[in-house]
């Protein structure tokens, strides 16, 4: 039996995408006895003067069938003796262009369908140029409704012209035209003998068939959704592995940060395993402390780094219209965070693929944008990295997805072999974000931070003190909580650095943390409950940890900037 086979129908409004799936599901039996009998009585309501309404086994809203067209995106689940199948029924109303591009997202193969009495309508390119974007690389173009135009071999290969110059356009790679007729049956599950002159498979047998797997080669990356911390004893880091990979003992880079560690365990579920594959949710334990959030990526590739411009093509989904300098919460793959848009350099023309000026994007457009984010994040191209290539722009206001796109190209790449400032003592080390500047700008109204030391700093060495957007005390220490290590500094200088089971604080000078936060404690004891308690803590329960024990402000402030950086 072939693999698991993604696809989804869409095209424009009545092509019959829904009657389509609902004639496969009818014809191959993929329906109970309860389902069908249903499906009879309801299609005597409707509008094909009592015969079956294939497309009511999908319209499941009231709505959608009050209208006769699809709203929302309809998932089926079916299986044949071949293959099993995930399909989405896509809407073709231009209204709901934004819920055809999240079904598009999850497809290896678009079934889009063409009306032959129409051809190819302005709904269709726009379809087939979001697939595009979203990477799907194969393509059924089912020519519909062959019925109404007498089985005409002349009109198909018309239509076949038009959907041949598309393809080119847009590069498709892989792309397939059927003449059928999904009301009818032609070509749907079996050879139509209403069209002798298409010597082609039927669609089934076409979706049962083809090859949509892909050896990428990529290197092993994984990125991050979840840091497991049950209790102090074990940390491992979860995530589905995208590409490649990885086995006990292999070493992997964190991005970012550029740190490397070695695989001391992978977990498959709860069972201990000796390697792991692409497709594959894992738990991964390192061998040593490192600094890994949710959003990082664990990778064995030299290439991968973070980058904080994202030059990306972009469908925009609002009503609102899209003006450069909006601020947003950009996701990309398991990190999110804010950004900018600071330019539109072009939008797309949805017939002929032109580069238009433009300053502003209204609903449903396309175009070439630049953003720019508060924090450096891993990201690469999507045509080689899918993963870390797609994002969506989220309003910050009202949490409603405003844009899906694609990264075209990664800039200002973050300098992650020496990002953090580093102490050290001899063979102790530990790193400090405590000189990074934070700054207001007025231009997105957002808080942003830029690196400006990159310095590693050792016993004896002045450290500086005071910057724009922080002033320490001359005599402080500094508790580092991923290396679980103290530094002291007297007179600026540093004086020592000691592990957490060494470290004794006498309560004589401030206490912060490694991105220097003020430590609300007084005396040694507190000091070391702050530590046990980190140590407990999970990813979820960190923010109210931090807000027992920490003033982001007694040593911190924020600078204004007029411009982006």
């Amino acid at each position: 039996m072939k693999g698991l086979l993604k696809f989804m129908t869409c095209g424009s409004v009545d092509d019959g995408k829904s009657t389509l799936i609902g004639h496969i599901l009818y014809d191959a039996k993929l329906i109970y006895a309860d389902q069908e009998k249903a499906l009879e009585l309801d299609s005597k309501l409707g509008s094909r003067n009592g015969k079956i309404d294939y497309s009511l086994l999908l319209d499941g809203l009231m709505a959608e069938r009050e209208q006769g067209i699809t709203i929302d995106v309809a998932y089926r689940y079916f299986t044949t003796d071949n293959r099993s199948f995930i399909v989405a029924d896509a809407p073709g109303h231009e209204e709901y262009t934004r819920n055809m591009a999240v079904g598009a997202s999850f497809a290896d193969l678009a079934v889009i369908l063409v009306d032959a009495s129409q051809g190819i309508l302005v709904q269709t390119r726009r379809h087939s140029r979001i697939c595009s974007l979203m990477g799907i690389k194969h393509y059924v173009f089912a020519v519909n409704k062959m019925d109404l135009a007498d089985y005409s071999e002349s009109r198909f290969r018309e239509i076949e012209a038009e959907i041949s110059e598309l393809a080119q356009q847009l590069s498709l790679e892989s792309v397939k035209v059927i003449p059928l007729s999904a009301t009818e049956g032609d070509n749907v599950t079996s050879h139509s003998e209403n069209m002798p002159w298409y010597t082609g498979e039927d669609l089934l047998k076409y979706l049962e068939n083809v090859d949509v797997s892909a050896d990428t080669g990529e290197e092993f990356y994984m990125p991050v959704q979840r840091v497991c911390r049950p209790d102090r004893t074990f940390r491992g880091f979860q995530g589905q592995i995208e590409a490649g990979e990885i086995k006990v003992g292999d070493s992997v880079r964190i991005i970012p940060g550029g740190e490397t560690a070695a695989v001391k365990g992978i977990l498959i579920a709860d069972k201990e395993a000796d390697r792991a594959f692409a497709g594959q949710p894992a738990t991964l334990t390192l061998d040593r402390e490192v600094d890994v959030s949710r959003g990082s990526v664990l990778t064995v590739s030299t290439e991968l780094a973070a980058y904080r411009k994202l030059e990306v093509s972009l469908l925009w989904m609002d009503d609102s219209e899209l003006t450069a300098g909006r601020d947003y919460l950009v996701k990309l793959g398991t990190k999110l965070v804010p950004g900018v848009l600071t330019a539109i350099h072009y939008a797309v023309d949805i017939n002929t693929g032109e580069h238009i000026p433009a300053d502003k994007l209204t609903k449903n457009s396309i175009a070439r944008c630049e953003i720019t984010l508060s924090d450096p994040i891993a990201a690469d191209r999507f045509r080689l990295r899918k993963t870390l290539g797609e994002l969506i722009l989220i309003d910050r206001v009202t949490n409603m997805t405003s844009a899906c796109g694609v990264v075209e190209e990664a800039k200002d790449k973050a300098d992650t072999s020496e990002e953090k400032a580093a102490f050290t003592d001899g063979e102790l080390r530990a790193r400090g974000d405590l000189f990074e500047e934070f700054y207001y700008d007025v231009n997105s109204f957002n808080v942003f931070h830029a690196q400006t030391i990159n310095t590693v700093y050792s016993v004896g060495e002045e450290i500086p003190v005071e910057g724009r957007s922080y002033k320490y005390p001359d005599d402080f220490d500094i508790i580092i909580l991923r290396d679980s290590t103290a530094v002291k500094i007297r007179s600026r200088r540093i004086e020592q650095l000691v592990r957490f089971d060494e470290y004794v604080y006498d309560g004589s000078v401030p206490v912060v943390n490694g991105r220097g936060f003020a430590v609300k404690a007084e005396n040694d004891a507190e000091i070391k409950r702050f530590i046990e308690e980190y140590r407990a803590s999970d990813e979820k329960s960190l923010p109210d940890l931090f807000g027992k024990w920490l003033n982001f402000d007694t040593f911190r402030s924020i600078y204004i900037s007029g411009a982006y950086i």
